[in-house]
């Protein structure tokens, strides 16, 4: 028997029946098989028709379920040997000392920060114990807000009575000053510069800052007029919050009143929020002096010189844009290049303008990626005690009565050596989708990776063979054509030329041509004499 030539073997490897003898799709043989149609075999088509519809369902679902980008939640509670201390910003609730204001601060900044008008001046100087302002006083041609705070805000020098920090002492140089909208404040353990972070090994009173401050009641300003802005409290404003987000120590901070020792137990979280499309959360650090345009984001390209980008941080540089871009100038806290607003400015346009746009909530700041945050309880007790306020009073200088009224002992610590971990995890992600559409694939139909291999190999068998079989035999049909009068040609031939009998050979050519035309072809034999 003629064995199949190279067509016939293409022909059997893109015929269906054999394909359907051999793959591992579960049913395709009963389907495909040899004979003619039978009730079996439309059954079996049905149940394969349905089982595929089923798994093409279950995996248009779970593709619809995975572009959803569904996150989850996790809190987990984690042991740890070291943490880092957290940063302490502390303001005095008064911003300003009356004895240091002169009357060049009140001509400058008396109407916008006191509400003073100009022939108030003489009697609220009187009412500081100041002397009025001399005959002929000309005021400075410019003003500083930020040089005003500086030399007339509280200093940490005059506050700070006592510090330590895990029992070892410590002063005004551990802290760092910093412009809040409470004036001139102070960070302990800020990084700034550089600086080393401090840590702690151990939870509870004694393992962390302990301060005694002076809140220095007689050097708050007298209330001159009922304002927005007017405080009727005293004491201190703090905040504790990461190095790597600004204080917002008038919206988060927290009061602490002189006559009181305050205990802050303090536990870490640290979060973890997923960036697009799963979450909503953002690390691009943002530049102050970035000016966006009306269709810009508020994200612009990062730089190299911007802090990490926090939640408050965010929010400030948003403020500072948008108070930027309408009064050409910012507030003193503020971050950027822009020129500090004049007080006249400040109390014109940069207060209203910031009012409005935190009324309006005009700043989208996502969530930051990674975050540390401090939760709170606080706890306090009366101070001094009778035997203690006349120790005081003779260590300070200082009478019984103004200790009671004016002394205060802040102490920040870790409850214990563990943080919270607020982490979110994408709900469903690419493995969970590729098993569950390989689960579906082998339960409905029994396929594996495997067969989509065979069923792509039967694919370019078929178009091989039917298509690119096709066009080849177009292509080679003219030269079987020419091939076949070409044979035909030379049969005719060769059945003219005569037998010749052996014998001594005459001297002729060693061979003889014959030529013959035949059809439209002139074909040349070549005939050898034996």
């Amino acid at each position: 028997m003629k064995p199949p030539g190279p067509e016939e073997a293409q022909q059997r490897a893109s015929d269906i029946r054999v394909f359907a003898s051999s793959c591992t799709l579960h049913g395709l043989g009963h389907v495909f098989g040899p004979g003619r149609l039978t009730v079996r075999r439309g059954l079996w088509a049905v149940a394969m028709l349905l089982s595929l519809a089923t798994f093409l369902f279950q995996v248009a679902d779970r593709v619809s379920y995975y572009q959803e980008f569904h996150h989850q939640t996790a809190l987990e509670e984690r042991e740890s040997h070291r943490l880092t201390f957290p940063a302490v910003t502390l303001c005095n609730i008064n911003p300003l000392r009356r004895s240091r204001l002169t009357p060049n601060d009140l001509h400058w900044a008396g109407p916008a920060l006191l509400g003073l008008d100009p022939a108030e001046h003489t009697p609220f100087l009187r009412a500081l114990g100041r002397p009025p302002a001399p005959p002929g006083f000309m005021p400075s041609p410019t003003f500083d807000m930020a040089q005003l705070y500086s030399r007339a805000g509280h200093t940490l020098d005059d506050m700070l009575l006592d510090c330590s920090y895990r029992g070892q002492p410590c002063g005004p140089e551990n802290f760092t000053a910093i412009f809040t909208r409470m004036g001139q404040c102070y960070t302990f353990n800020s990084g700034a510069g550089g600086a080393e972070l401090l840590t702690t090994t151990k939870g509870g009173t004694g393992n962390g800052l302990e301060i005694m401050l002076d809140v220095q009641q007689e050097e708050y300003l007298p209330i001159w007029k009922d304002m927005e802005e007017t405080l009727f409290e005293v004491g201190i404003r703090v905040q504790i919050h990461s190095q790597e987000e600004p204080p917002l120590i008038d919206q988060l901070g927290f009061g602490v009143a002189p006559g009181y020792q305050t205990f802050v137990s303090c536990q870490q979280q640290k979060l973890s929020f997923l960036p697009p499309p799963w979450g909503d959360c953002s690390s691009v650090s943002l530049d102050p002096d970035f000016e966006p345009g009306p269709s810009d984001h508020l994200d612009p390209p990062s730089t190299s010189s911007s802090p990490p980008y926090s939640l408050m941080g965010c929010r400030l540089v948003c403020e500072t844009r948008y108070v930027a871009r309408k009064c050409g100038c910012r507030m003193m806290h503020m971050p950027g290049g822009a020129p500090v607003c004049s007080p006249q400015q400040h109390k014109d346009c940069a207060l209203v303008a910031l009012d409005a746009m935190q009324r309006k909530d005009a700043c989208a700041c996502p969530n930051p990626c990674a975050s540390t945050r401090y939760a709170k309880e606080l706890s306090m007790v009366r101070i001094p005690s009778r035997a203690a306020a006349r120790y005081l009073a003779r260590k300070f200088n200082r009478s019984e009565a103004y200790i009671a009224e004016n002394v205060l002992v802040l102490d920040i610590f870790f409850e214990a050596l563990n943080y919270e971990a607020v982490e979110q995890k994408k709900a469903y992600e690419m493995s969970a989708l590729l098993g569950d559409i390989g689960g579906q694939m082998g339960l409905f139909i029994g396929a594996s990776l495997l067969t989509i291999l065979e069923i792509l190999d039967y694919l370019c068998e078929v178009f091989q063979d039917r298509v690119l079989g096709y066009f080849w035999n177009r292509r080679r049909s003219p030269k079987h054509s020419s091939t076949n009068l070409l044979q035909e040609g030379l049969g005719s031939h060769r059945t003219q030329v005569p037998h010749l009998s052996l014998g001594p050979r005459p001297p002729t050519p060693p061979c003889a041509v014959t030529k013959t035309l035949s059809a439209s072809h002139r074909t040349c034999y070549l005939v050898t004499r034996l």
